[in-house]
């Protein structure tokens, strides 16, 4: 993540789902991380699938970030 400031809304490609509302996401500096889903989005029931354009939020401590938009 050398290039990808912490903290930042980046543009992500989800390439695999996983279970429990986690998802493989590419980002634009073609690294791949694991991702959530943010707490608005299952609440609000919005579906996340298999090459959707999402907006995420890297978490600063880990390797992890958190879907907050689907595009």
């Amino acid at each position: 993540m050398a290039d990808i400031e912490k903290e930042e809304l980046v543009q992500a490609e989800v390439t695999e789902a996983l279970p429990s509302a986690m998802f493989r996401v590419e980002l634009p500096n073609g690294q791949v991380i694991i991702a959530y889903l943010a707490g608005k989005m299952r609440f609000n029931r919005i579906k996340v699938l298999v090459g959707d354009k999402v907006t995420v939020k890297i978490d600063p401590y880990g390797g992890k970030g958190r879907i907050v938009k689907r595009l």
